[in-house]
């Protein structure tokens, strides 16, 4: 089976590399970390506590997976945790939110990348975020004596399809995951129809609402808005995880509103760290007052009330500041972004109609009217202009959010319970086979 993928990925490797060089060039991606992810040169992990490599692909699920390692550090401070990304935004944002952790790219799904990254780490357990399910890597995983479990498991209606088509090989890999923690009866369902074991399967919840922050006055978000000059009469609108035509559109709603409500402020925060200049670009073009956030450390601009957020990680603490959010990512096919962060924090949530990507957490804010579609720049206008207009209106909508995150909480727990029972299952010296 490993030789037919490692095959299999070598074809396609092939046919893909005109595109992947075109990226390279054009957008900067795919530059770095061909040792680990070729070779599977990942850090060679010294001692022997019991580890577990969490994998998490890119800066979403880096975010993800953040109150999982903090519930490890308190309850078992003798393991050793290390976290694998794959793109170049979930690298940096791993390295710096965790730089006391072994941050390195994850191997490609080839036989021997993925058994030279195991024989180098040594895992006790591998925890995969969401939905990763590799063969190989799994595979490698169980011959080197491994626990495998996924985390905050999900798997839309579009992914189980096209499973479905492969369902041999996705119950073959299935079944050789211990654990598979889902985030509610309709995942378990189609994890359970594609071949996963009963016993393996969990309802724990969604971790998503365990990693946001509710408190306004936390440390990042305050020093933030201190950074920005940003003051208690002002009303921030924040457009978050943006793409295009996200920006515009939130710039024209901003435009069409500033000279009627003076106090009103832009934040942006493009989804894509490539994206950043041309978004600079379009601002420029306009003829407005702003700054970008790399600027603030040199002063804040008084005149400035649109601010560009051109770092990566900070997006989190950024929400904090907002009274009236909009979450990128749902105008365009993405299939929108978290909306959980500005919820938590109570502001009023909007976001674009195709939001496939988090249609459950959707579906339960729109059942709470606790969020606002808003299907064009007309509509994002009006919204916005709403919450202005009738600040009451504002604070119901945020309240109504903020309450439906602090019901969920406690899928972390859940899900540190399994794993700590996996892991402590498993015979301290493994089985390690090569």
């Amino acid at each position: 089976m490993r030789y037919v993928l490692d095959l299999f990925y070598l074809l396609l490797l092939l046919v893909c590399s005109p595109w992947l060089l075109w990226q390279a060039i054009r957008k900067g991606k795919y530059r770095e970390g061909y040792g680990a992810k070729l070779l599977g040169a990942a850090p060679v992990r010294q001692g022997d506590r019991v580890c577990v490599w969490i994998h998490a692909v890119s800066v979403g699920e880096v975010n993800l997976v953040r109150p999982l390692i903090a519930a490890i550090r308190q309850r078992r401070p003798d393991w050793e945790c290390v976290l694998s990304t794959t793109t170049m935004t979930g690298m940096a944002l791993g390295r710096k939110r965790y730089p006391d952790l072994g941050v390195f790219y994850a191997p490609l799904d080839f036989s021997w990348a993925v058994s030279a990254a195991m024989r180098r780490i040594r895992p006790h357990a591998l925890v995969l975020a969401e939905l990763e399910l590799w063969p190989n890597l799994i595979a490698a995983a169980r011959r080197h004596g491994a626990r495998v479990a996924v985390v905050n498991g999900r798997l839309s209606e579009h992914s189980h399809r096209g499973y479905r088509w492969i369902r041999p090989l996705a119950a073959w890999i299935l079944r050789r995951i211990d654990l598979v923690a889902v985030q509610d009866e309709t995942y378990a369902g189609r994890f359970r129809q594609l071949g996963a074991e009963a016993a393996a399967l969990h309802v724990t919840g969604s971790m998503k609402y365990d990693g946001a922050e509710t408190d306004r006055e936390n440390e990042a978000t305050a020093r933030l808005r201190q950074l920005a000059s940003i003051s208690p009469d002002d009303v921030v609108f924040l457009a978050g995880s943006t793409q295009d035509p996200e920006e515009p559109l939130a710039l024209d709603a901003f435009l069409s509103l500033a000279d009627s409500w003076p106090r009103l402020r832009l934040i942006v925060v493009p989804r894509h760290p490539d994206r950043f200049d041309s978004v600079a670009e379009l601002l420029a073009r306009r003829g407005v007052a702003w700054q970008r956030r790399t600027a603030l450390e040199q002063g804040a601009d008084p005149s400035a009330r649109i601010l560009l957020v051109d770092v990566v990680g900070e997006l989190g603490a950024w929400w904090g500041a907002a009274q009236i959010a909009y979450v990128g990512g749902s105008m365009g096919p993405r299939g929108g972004q978290n909306m959980i962060e500005p919820a938590a924090y109570g502001a009023a949530v909007s976001f674009g109609p195709n939001t496939r990507n988090f249609r459950d957490i959707v579906a339960a804010m729109l059942d709470r009217q606790a969020a606002v579609v808003v299907h064009d720049g007309t509509e994002m206008t009006a919204f916005v202009r709403r919450c202005l207009e009738d600040p009451e209106y504002r604070t119901r909508l945020g309240e109504r959010a903020r309450k439906l995150v602090e019901e969920q909480l406690g899928a972390t727990a859940r899900t540190f319970e399994l794993l700590d029972r996996l892991v402590s299952d498993r015979a301290p010296e493994g089985a390690r086979r090569t």
